[in-house]
């Protein structure tokens, strides 16, 4: 049954398609969010239906798109140099067939990410898309959030949906991707035209916000309370009131504690004694073999490259709480072929020094042309008062999506790469609209009367 639906959703967005080209760039950002192909059981599973979207997205905006004016960023240059250097320590890797594995998804992502801003030439299609990015996280994230509020979760136990602990369907990764998408949900409360914001679109959206609060509790991940911390810090740029909000932040986290279950509580607790967690004592032991093979492969060892490493680190046992813990016994433990746990170091493993320093320069000049069009247009000309509050939620999102980056080895999710497509569609579509206003056609001069 769940497979005759999502096929009947797709052949309804692709009979659609045929009249509207940019449709199947929407279709195929649903289906690398979602993978439904992992909620069915048969269809979906035997067909390859991004690379069909793809496919029909690439050749609809060939035959019918306009192209008029197309402009070609340098984070879509850098984008592609990163993808060909993939290529390079792929076919080098020191795992050739396991990095085949992950060099399959890998390519798509970043190739469709250099391929979407060129689709993106009207406000609308920005819109669209950045709809539709929600929406599709918002289907894990509505789930996860009334599974929480019915059973509190807990680390590893929260089932989104399937179980499937990779992807958006990982916990922390879901808990950075909710929490990052926070800041563009007030903007559709605000600026949104697809659904105008009425009480009812508003009161979706302080449901969906609610939700994604939800997840890392939920999920009882670390790294998502540090990305709630960080947005509620990032959103006071755009508060009028802040010691209203600021006030309205205390009151309601002090609220809210109380409510929250023991399962995450004692989570959290273990950010003070990290060296008594393993997942923690293993993510320092892990980041140092990998900074130790850097120095020996700078040029990265391929995807996958962290199956070789054997690491040893101390695990310290710990009893009491608050300012009476003590430690009463140190254990020597000994791993190995455990992941990177961190985008940053997940990069300088796989992609050596060249492709860290890629990888940074495009998520940094991100930020960075964000920071740019909410100072261009923090005085608007009427029309254009959406702009400044896009571009500062564009931005809030990405500097989450970095702090996640730290704990979770999210270096190509191809969420993140959508948004980066969004940043860069938003930037080329201003600089045309700049270009037009600026340029005034010559008149010829009448001749004066006798």
């Amino acid at each position: 049954m769940r497979d005759l639906v999502f096929v009947a959703f797709l052949l309804a967005f692709f009979g659609m398609g045929f009249r509207k080209p940019f449709i199947f760039v929407l279709v195929y950002a649903y289906i690398d969010i979602v993978s439904p192909q992992r909620l069915t059981y048969l269809l979906l599973n035997s067909v390859p239906i991004s690379l069909i979207a793809v496919g029909l997205s690439v050749l609809g905006w060939l035959a019918m798109d306009d192209k008029k004016d197309v402009r070609v960023a340098p984070r879509q240059l850098m984008i592609i140099a990163l993808l060909g250097y993939c290529f390079y320590t792929t076919i080098n890797a020191d795992f050739k067939v396991e990095a085949l594995d992950k060099w399959d998804w890998v390519w798509k992502a970043l190739a469709f990410a250099a391929f979407l801003p060129l689709t993106l030439r009207t406000k609308l299609r920005i819109e669209s898309l950045l709809l539709f990015m929600i929406l599709s996280a918002s289907s894990i994230i509505i789930v996860g959030g009334i599974k929480t509020l019915g059973s509190g979760g807990g680390y590893g136990e929260l089932n989104l949906m399937v179980a499937n602990n990779s992807g958006l369907y990982e916990g922390s990764t879901i808990s950075t991707v909710a929490i990052a998408i926070v800041p563009l949900i007030v903007w559709f409360m605000r600026f949104g035209t697809i659904f105008p914001p009425d009480w009812k679109v508003k009161c979706f959206c302080l449901a969906l916000i609610f939700a994604c609060l939800l997840i890392p509790v939920g999920t009882s991940t670390r790294t998502g309370l540090l990305c709630i911390g960080l947005v509620a810090l990032l959103m006071i740029r755009d508060t009028k009131r802040k010691v209203v909000y600021l006030t309205a932040l205390g009151c309601l986290g002090l609220a809210a504690v109380p409510f929250l279950p023991s399962s995450f509580t004692e989570r959290m607790g273990t950010i003070k004694t990290y060296k008594a967690d393993a997942s923690a004592s293993t993510r320092l032991a892990v980041w140092q073999w990998t900074m130790e093979y850097a120095k020996t492969h700078p040029m990265g060892g391929g995807f996958e490259a962290y199956r070789q490493n054997q690491i040893r680190y101390e695990k310290v046992a710990v009893e009491g709480e608050g300012d009476g813990q003590q430690k009463v016994d140190r254990s020597l433990e000994v791993d190995k072929a455990r992941a990177y746990h961190s985008a940053y170091f997940e990069m300088l493993g796989e992609q050596g020094y060249p492709g860290l320093a890629l990888w940074l320069t495009i998520n940094i000049l991100g930020i960075f042309r964000m920071e740019v069009l909410r100072q261009r247009y923090r005085k608007p000309e009427p029309g254009q008062e959406w702009v400044a509050p896009l571009a500062s939620a564009l931005q809030t999102a990405h500097i989450v999506y970095m702090l996640g980056a730290t704990f979770i080895a999210i270096a190509f999710q191809p969420f993140v790469y959508m948004l980066i497509g969004a940043q860069i569609g938003l930037d080329t579509y201003m600089a045309r609209k700049r270009e037009e206003s600026a340029w005034r056609p010559l008149r010829k001069a009448r001749p004066a009367l006798a």
